[in-house]
Formats: C-alpha cells, structure tokens, sequence
C-alpha cells in the first residue's frame, strides 16, 4: 500500500511539472541580413555565432536562392575537409529551416562548388533545453494587495543612433550585396540626427549620396556628395529617402548601393501622457479629498454603527491565480487517488 501511495505522489508532482513548465523558442536568421551566401570573409559565420546561445528546440533559417546554395548537415572531419559527398541531411530550396533537436557540437556547410572553401559554412553547439517556470509561492495564503494603477510613462526621446552599414559585413562588394543591405536597413528606424558608419579599405572603395534616378541607374557621375577616406561617417540631416552607392567602376551594378529613408527628428516623439484625456471618453480623474455621498443612491441610509468604514471590495484577481488553479487540481486528484486506494 506505501509503495502504490509513493507511486501516486510522484505522479502527482511530474504532472504539477509539466504543467508549470515552458520552454522558449528561438528562430535564428543564419546571418542576419547577409543571409546564406559566399561572405566576404571565412569568420563571417563562427562571428555571428559566436555570442549566440542555441538550444534544442531553436530553429535555424538559411536564406538562400534556390539552385543557388544548399544546406547539408555534415560530420566534424567533412565540414574541416569541406567534404560534401557524405551529408548527414541536405536541403536545396530555399529559404531552408532546421530544427535543432539534439545537443552537441553541428556542423552545416554549401555543397555547391568551392563555396564551403570560401566561408560558406556554420558550426554551433547545442545545449539541452531548461525550464523557464517560476518557483512556486511559498506564502500561497497570501494574496498581495495590487498596487494602484498609474498613468503610463512618457516615452523617452532617444538621441542620435550610430549605425555600422552592413554590421560585420562592412562596405563591400559581395555576393547578393544589393539583397545584403536592403535586408540589413529594413528592420531600423533612422531618425535626423542619427549616423551612418560605412567600413571599408582605404583605395578600394568610397560613399557617394545620389539621386533617387541615378541610385536605380548607377549613374554616378554627378553625386551630390562623394567621400573616398574610411570610415566614412554620413550625418542624416533631413528628413525623406537618401541613397548612397561606391562609385568605384562596377561596384554599384555589384550591388554596393543602400537605399534608406529619414523621418523626423529623435526628440519628434511627445510623451503619451501629453494629450489630456477625452471628456467623453475618460472617466474624471479622482478627487484628492474625500468623496461625498451620492445624491443617487439612498442617502438617507445611516452608516453603520461606530462609523466603522465598510471594507474595501476584494481585490481583482492576480497572475498566480493560474498556478494556485494547478495546485488544488493537483490535490484533487491525489485526493481521489488516495480515496479510491482506500
């Protein structure tokens, strides 16, 4: 009978586990923006991968134009070798998605040609996955008293971003450069005020600011500014589209052109509690003395005796109702289990 009692209790708990616990997931784009090509560097990947921490579950996304790259799982000795002939797995349209559902070290390189000669390949290391539940209460009696609402803070006004063009990448001529940098502007807000850094080797390249015509074109015989000494730093100082190209001899046609667009200042954002509330809309806010009786609801009610002060409403429910939920139907079932025992 103890050991079928032990038995149930230990069931109990696994099932109080499981239903507290949650694991994140994470999608990894391979690469940020340079997305998976030929880099302009053999450390591009083991860089991006450097300061990532990968976990089962997380999956990996290899952007990539079909017939153009593949993705193979291979072991250590053949990712060393750039060995393609004896993938583990490998996928050949993209964009290409893996799921990491084993720990340990994994190796992914191109099969194509000599593009895992060139950097075209990615090691990770996988760790087990770890419950991110809360501890339980240790005062479950406790119900803690909410704290009063208050009105939303403003939102700060950031100053001038800096902003590296191309992070890692730099100022480059590359594979799928034009596509490289689109991706790499499209996700971030640039404001008046704010600086572009663009990273290049003195002698090999320069920035020119053009026209919209001229940027589509790659004319780049009238630039409105040209700066041919590295780093080129570019002050946005109005509002509206800038582009920006190399105008070294095929390097813009190469895809080394990036196209942004400017929106007011970092300071344009007023806080959210500027703008009074609606007379129609928001209640009034509340008095700070005390409120007299309702002229609508029987005043001629004494209050009672002693002129106690009636208690407060409960308060409204809280975030660890859910888990005080999952506690007593933990102990329900184990009391029925015990009863049906007996």
């Amino acid at each position: 009978m103890a050991r079928k009692l032990n038995i149930v209790f230990l069931v109990v708990i696994a099932v109080t586990a499981l239903l507290q616990s949650s694991v994140a997931q994470t999608t990894f784009q391979v690469g940020d923006a340079l997305g998976w090509t030929i880099p302009s560097s053999v450390s591009t990947y083991s860089t991006w991968a450097a300061n990532k921490n990968f976990i089962v579950g997380d999956i990996l996304v290899f952007n990539f134009t079909t017939s153009q790259h593949t993705v193979a799982k291979v072991s250590k000795a053949d990712y060393d070798a750039c060995n393609p002939n004896n993938p583990i797995s490998i996928q050949t349209n993209g964009p290409a998605t893996v799921t990491l559902n084993e720990t340990g070290a994994q190796y992914y390189i191109c099969t194509v040609s000599t593009h895992c000669s060139f950097g075209q390949k990615l090691a990770i290391n996988v760790s087990a996955a770890t419950s991110s539940a809360p501890p339980p209460s240790t005062s479950p009696a406790t119900t803690p008293t909410p704290a009063p609402a208050l009105a939303p803070a403003p939102t700060p006004s950031r100053g001038p971003a800096t902003y590296i063009v191309g992070d890692t990448l730099g100022w480059s001529v590359f594979s799928n450069a034009s596509v490289a940098y689109q991706n790499w502007a499209s996700n971030k807000t640039f404001f008046v005020g704010d600086i572009l850094v663009f990273n290049f080797a003195n002698r090999t390249h320069n920035v020119a600011e053009v026209t919209k015509q001229n940027y589509n074109s790659c004319n780049t015989t009238n630039p409105l500014s040209l700066n041919a000494n590295p780093p080129v730093r570019v002050t946005l100082t109005k509002a509206g589209e800038h582009f920006f190209t190399c105008t070294v001899s095929g390097h813009c046609s190469a895809g080394q052109k990036l196209a942004i667009n400017v929106t007011g200042s970092t300071t344009a954002t007023p806080p959210s509690s500027a703008t009074p509330p609606s007379s129609t809309t928001a209640p009034p806010p509340p008095s700070t003395t005390a409120t007299p009786p309702s002229t609508t609801t029987n005043p001629s009610v004494p209050s009672p005796t002693g002129g106690v002060t009636p208690p407060p409403p409960p308060p409204p429910p809280t975030s660890s109702a859910a888990s005080l939920r999952v506690t007593g139907l933990c102990a329900a079932f184990l009391s029925i289990v015990l009863v049906f025992l007996n």
